[in-house]
């Protein structure tokens, strides 16, 4: 009985000993209140959820301005963040942003270092090629052959796709992921394997390109926000995320940046 009491007596003297120092242990969500900024690393490529107007710098889409909405909802201001699909996990290690908001595909290599948010798009690799040539690249058989001639932008989901399943087949890469389609409108190219969601509305904008069964793309993949290994940002974000979702908003503003007049002259 004795012996019980006295352990009994040791742990709730060690629970008091590291009460203060879990008391004082921070989370990023405390972080960016008492910053009062949230900073969100964006690529400014990707319609229709980041794009960089070359008119006047501002970044636009989707989930910009979803960033602006998690911004507010925290009570802080909204500070942008440019990375590249190269540099994303780089710019992550070196704490350069908070979360990431940029149509992030979820993978397992990014999820070794950080969390992703609750998913909010369910997406998939298929290809993006002139009309005329639909029907050559319906499978990925079809695809790698020596004479045809895929385009990746770099660093992303996409050019690791592309170097897993294509070992015949030329493979180029080229630097520039708002320009990359017209590589295929002017022939330079024969299509590029990319977001289901990406084709549909690049082949609004390139009358010329037709996606390739969209609807039933080659594999399975989901879009988050990336953040870091933090609980405490994460319930909060995932709980932002949940009610703009199930309040069908999530979805108007998809809808809305989906049919984004983006071929508009700059002003």
């Amino acid at each position: 009985m004795l012996n019980r009491f006295l352990r009994a007596g040791a742990f709730a003297l060690c629970a008091a000993l590291t009460m203060p120092a879990l008391a004082q242990t921070t989370n990023r969500l405390d972080e960016i209140i008492a910053r009062g900024t949230l900073r969100v690393g964006t690529t400014g490529d990707y319609k229709p959820f980041s794009y960089k107007n070359p008119a006047d710098g501002q970044f636009i889409g989707l989930d910009v301005e979803m960033g602006e909405r998690l911004a507010k909802a925290l009570g802080v201001k909204l500070e942008v963040v440019p990375t590249t699909w190269s540099t994303l996990m780089q710019d992550f290690a070196a704490d350069r942003y908070d979360i990431a908001m940029s149509g992030v595909s979820v993978t397992l290599e990014r999820q070794k270092k950080a969390f992703y948010s609750i998913p909010y798009q369910r997406d998939g690799k298929t290809p993006i090629t002139r009309c005329e040539n639909q029907s050559k690249f319906q499978t990925l058989a079809q695809i790698d052959q020596p004479n045809v001639r895929a385009v990746v932008n770099p660093g992303g989901t996409n050019e690791k796709f592309a170097r897993a399943n294509l070992k015949q087949a030329q493979i180029r890469v080229y630097p520039d992921n708002v320009t990359i389609f017209n590589e295929i409108v002017a022939g330079r190219a024969d299509l590029m394997m990319t977001d289901a969601v990406e084709t549909k509305l690049q082949q609004k904008l390139h009358p010329e390109l037709c996606a390739v069964h969209p609807e039933a793309p080659f594999d399975f993949s989901e879009k988050a926000y990336l953040l870091p290994r933090d609980v405490v940002f994460k319930n909060f974000v995932d709980q932002w995320l949940r009610q703009i979702m199930e309040s069908g908003e999530f979805t108007k503003r998809f809808d809305a940046w989906l049919a984004y007049p983006w071929n508009a002259p700059a002003k």
